[in-house]
């Protein structure tokens, strides 16, 4: 590409379809990961003693964490959406649209590391 003619200022006529697709994928991940986590605790509703108090203190620990990580999702998403649609912001725009899925993916992976489910 000839860098007499890269003006990164000029407007990217399809700087939209990234952040279309990232939020295509990104909502319905991050409902079901919000309806996992919420859902969570029914997995112990059997248990008792020990068990349980192990399993309240991890869910304690897990679900901030997780409605972290969608929060940090979204702001991700909103960025994609929110930068100008310019040449110089196109990478940046593709990044931050694949970062904000897979930050769902990431802290639904933590919150299950994290959550200490009874075994019975």
């Amino acid at each position: 590409m000839n860098d007499a003619a890269y003006d990164p200022d000029a407007r990217v006529t399809g700087g939209w379809i990234a952040p279309l697709v990232s939020t295509v994928v990104t909502l319905p991940l991050g409902f079901f990961a919000l309806l996992y986590a919420g859902l969570s605790p029914m997995a112990c509703d059997s248990c008792n003693g020990a068990e349980a108090d192990r399993f309240d203190a991890s869910f304690e620990v897990a679900f901030p964490v997780a409605m972290t990580g969608l929060l940090v999702a979204l702001v991700l998403l909103i960025t994609a959406w929110s930068l100008p649609r310019r040449a110089r912001h196109a990478a940046r725009r593709v990044g931050f649209a694949v970062a904000a899925p897979l930050a769902v993916v990431v802290t639904m992976v933590a919150f299950t590391a994290l959550l200490d489910t009874p075994t019975s």
